[in-house]
C-alpha cells in the first residue's frame, strides 16, 4: 500500500527475518557469486510476489462483494479514486474493503501472514528453482475461489434488492399513477443499507476461510 513510508515496509521486513532466523532450520547454501544466487534471488521474490497477490485476492473478492452490491443498490455512480490500488471503485466496494480489512486484524489476519513467510522458507527453501516453486504454489486455485466466494458474500443482499424491485415492479403496475423513479430509490437504498447491516457479521466466514486457503498454499510440505 502507498499510504506505509518504503522505510517502514523496509524495517518490519527485516524485523520479521531477524525474528525467523530462530524458528528456521539452515538452508542450502549457495555461492555468491553463482548462476543459483540469481535464482534463488528470483525464486524468493517470486514466493513474496505471490504471497502478497495472494492475501490481496481475498480482499478483491470481498470489494467484488461490494461492487456487485452497490450495483444492485444503484450506487455504483458513487465511485472515487481509491489511491491504494490505482482505480476507482465505488462506495460500497470501499466499504466492504476497509470491514474486511478491520476483519482482518480482529481475527489475528496479520500473524497468520507472518506465519505463512516463515513457513514458506520450509516449503520453498533457497534453492533457485522458481518454476518448481510457482508450480507447487497452486494460485490458481486460489483465484478459482474468488468469484464463487464474492457471489456468496453478495448473495443475501441481491436476493433482499431483487425481492424490493420485484416489488416496486408489482407497485407499478397496481398505481400506474404512482411516479416509481422518485419512490423507488429510497426505498432501494434504505433497505440495502438496513440489509448491510445485517449481512455484515456474515462478513467474517468467508473472509477467513478465503484467508486460511491463501495461507495453505504456501505452508505445503514438500
Amino acid at each position: 500500500m502507498r499510504v506505509i513510508p518504503m522505510r517502514a515496509k523496509i524495517g518490519l521486513a527485516f524485523f520479521v527475518s531477524l525474528c525467523a532466523q530462530t524458528m528456521l532450520a539452515n538452508q542450502p547454501v549457495v555461492p555468491f557469486n553463482s548462476p543459483a544466487a540469481l535464482g534463488a534471488v528470483m525464486q524468493q521474490v517470486g514466493v513474496g510476489l505471490a504471497l502478497g497477490f495472494a492475501v490481496r485476492l481475498v480482499f478483491a473478492s470481498v470489494e467484488l462483494a461490494g461492487e456487485i452490491v452497490g450495483l444492485q443498490m444503484g450506487l455504483n455512480f458513487a465511485s472515487f479514486f481509491d489511491p491504494t490500488s490505482n482505480a476507482q471503485v465505488s462506495a460500497v466496494a470501499r466499504f466492504f474493503g476497509q470491514m474486511a480489512m478491520l476483519l482482518f486484524v480482529v481475527i489475528n489476519g496479520h500473524l497468520l501472514l507472518i506465519m505463512a513467510v516463515v513457513e514458506s522458507f520450509r516449503s520453498f527453501p533457497v534453492d533457485g528453482n522458481f518454476l518448481q516453486a510457482l508450480a507447487q504454489m497452486r494460485l490458481y486455485a486460489l483465484g478459482t475461489s474468488l468469484f464463487s466466494s464474492a457471489l456468496w458474500i453478495a448473495l443475501p443482499m441481491m436476493a433482499l434488492l431483487l425481492f424490493v424491485n420485484l416489488t416496486m415492479g408489482i407497485i407499478s403496475r397496481v398505481a400506474p399513477q404512482m411516479n416509481i423513479y422518485a419512490v423507488g430509490f429510497p426505498v432501494t437504498l434504505t433497505v440495502g443499507l438496513l440489509g448491510i447491516t445485517a449481512t455484515l457479521p456474515m462478513l467474517e466466514q468467508p473472509v477467513l476461510t478465503l484467508l486460511q486457503q491463501a495461507i495453505d498454499l504456501f505452508a505445503v510440505q514438500r
